[in-house]
């Protein structure tokens, strides 16, 4: 059992004897089961005290409320207490604390603050115990054993802590203490409680568990037919308490790559001597044309939300800002009920003028991806690690030059492989994958360009190959078989651009401002919008799109 995996299943026993009970009625969660009284029930909130029941046996129990900034230094004496509101009273802060992941043998005999959440608690006669998360990732164990020399005292802190409903934040002040705890990741040392004081209280029934929630599938597969098998979460029970699903280390860490990759995207433009800009997101036309847009009123004046920032870019390198970059937000209405699309997604962007040929756009691609793939396996280890404990993925395998497919070469491949397709229509996502599989065998290779796509599947902007006009100066960059990119050579002479305007049933009045901006005199250029959110999720194999975002936006759901 992995580190993480065995420090959740130390749970407090008040919690699993109720998880048990809905376990042995074939419930999968606690949140599929409406408990008739509450387990744990604040009743009043006096100055000094706070009375609240036992979940062990409902009997009232008074707790001290503590003033955070009455602090005036360390002492031995065993504490317990509740935290009145912090609420910025004062900026002196008697507390130094120490961060859980940096507790080790080096801090052995001095006494230290931490604060962190509560992820498992026990007590047993005089002793207790409580597992102590710190940043998601990080977790200690502290312990209390009964103290002769002030017995009421110690009593009072073992039930206290026996108490403690799972996910509060605590302060505890202890001595740090040598000790082998396999199941923490500080795993060579345990803290000491002489006081502990609750920051914030949990309910004692949480929609779900974070022990569930933190299974691997093949975990639950493997004890299916056990005596006892074990529980995973529905998605919807997740994502409508996402607040509590982002602490389970694997998805806070999902979060944590999405972050480094948006940093990895921008260290490899600006190397690239690219300038980041930020396109606005309220426009009056359809930046890609077709109606799968969100419209609402500016004014009085129709408008809508933008489905990528395509325009202005364009209009940016008009302007000779000729290398520039957007991470931003793109709407898309398509009622896509699929694990791979979304409404609202973070788009990367980029646009650059090129001197020759739109293949200078696709090294530049390739750089990039080859920066941000290398910077996460060196740069975020950690962070993969918690992922792939949970969601195993493999790196990805990419080619050291860029890999470019022609369309016509990848039509000939699926044939070649027994599959029917057409010369001229996009490819369904099956063809796709099965072609990311070929491609995977032919070339060992997860990464890859397809380009010289049919002009008549590609958006009105995009320049035509001059010799073949039916096929494009377009391509799309595929990982582990799926789009996560989309980009081309774009139309930059005005009569061309007003021809594949009309071609595809627009108002050329609609996009006068944009053709304008190239009737000035224009570089030749071309650009790409990746899915960040894609990248996230194909990057990491995980099952649905929806975990690589942080609120998720589908077409059934726009809350929380």
């Amino acid at each position: 059992m992995s580190l993480l995996a065995h420090a959740f299943s130390t749970v407090a026993s008040k919690q699993r004897l109720v998880s048990d009970r809905f376990l042995r009625k074939g419930l999968r969660s606690l949140s599929s089961f409406q408990l008739n009284k509450p387990q744990h029930v604040i009743t009043a909130f006096p100055q000094q005290s706070r009375l609240f029941a036992s979940a062990a046996n409902g009997d009232a129990a008074t707790v001290p409320v503590v003033d955070f900034y009455a602090y005036k230094g360390d002492d031995d004496n065993l504490d317990i207490g509740d935290y009145s509101l912090i609420a910025s009273q004062s900026q002196e802060a008697a507390k130094k604390y120490v961060p859980v992941q940096d507790l080790n043998e080096s801090l052995i005999g001095q006494k230290v603050w931490i604060r962190g959440r509560v992820s498992s608690v026990r007590s047993k006669g005089n002793a207790c115990f409580t597992v102590i998360r710190g940043n998601s990732f990080y977790t200690v164990q502290a312990c209390h054993f009964k103290d002769k020399a002030q017995a009421d005292q110690s009593k009072k802190l073992v039930k206290f802590v026996g108490d403690l409903p799972l996910e509060s934040i605590v302060d505890i002040y202890g001595e740090v203490v040598g000790a082998s705890v396999k199941s923490c990741s500080q795993h060579t040392v345990e803290v000491h409680i002489r006081k502990v004081y609750t920051v914030s209280r949990a309910p004692t029934s949480l929609p779900f568990l974070l022990e569930d929630a933190s299974r691997s599938q093949a975990q639950i597969d493997a004890s299916e037919h056990t005596d006892r098998p074990l529980s995973g979460v529905a998605q919807d029970v997740r994502l409508n308490n996402r607040w509590l699903d982002l602490r389970v280390p694997a998805n806070n860490a999902i979060m944590r790559l999405r972050s480094a990759i948006s940093l990895l995207f921008r260290e490899s433009l600006l190397n690239e001597q690219f300038i980041e800009i930020n396109s606005p997101k309220l426009i009056s036309g359809e930046s890609e044309g077709g109606s799968e847009v969100f419209r609402t009123d500016y004014f009085g004046t129709p408008a809508c939300l933008a489905q990528s920032p395509q325009l202005y870019k364009q209009m940016a390198v008009s302007g000779d800002l000729n290398r520039v970059f957007e991470i931003g937000p793109v709407f898309r209405a398509e009622k896509s009920n699929t694990r791979r699309h979304l409404c609202e997604f973070t788009g990367l962007d980029l646009e650059m003028a090129i001197d020759s040929h739109y293949t200078e756009t696709l090294g530049v691609l390739h750089r990039l991806f080859r920066h941000i793939f290398e910077g996460l396996e060196s740069r975020f280890g950690k962070e993969l690690a918690v992922v792939r404990e949970q969601y195993p993925s493999d790196p990805v395998r990419f080619t050291k030059d860029p890999l470019i497919i022609h369309w016509w070469d990848a039509i000939a491949m699926l044939r070649e492989a027994g599959h029917e397709v057409e010369d001229y229509e996009d490819l369904s996502t099956a063809q796709e994958l099965l072609l990311g599989d070929l491609v995977s065998k032919k070339y060992q290779a997860d990464f890859y360009i397809v380009d010289q796509y049919p002009s008549k599947i590609r958006p009105f902007y995009t320049m035509p190959n001059p010799t073949q006009p039916e096929y494009s100066n377009s391509y799309d960059v595929f990982l582990r078989g799926q789009e996560i990119c989309s980009g081309a050579q774009r139309c930059h002479e005005p009569t061309m651009l007003e021809a594949r305007i009309k071609s595809k049933g627009m108002e050329v009045d609609a996009l006068k401002f944009y053709i304008d901006s190239f009737r000035h005199g224009v570089s030749p250029h071309a650009g790409a919008g990746i899915g960040l959110d894609r990248v996230v999720f194909l990057y990491l194999a995980l099952d649905n799109v929806r975990k690589a975002s942080m609120f998720p936006r589908d077409p059934s759901r726009c809350v929380p």
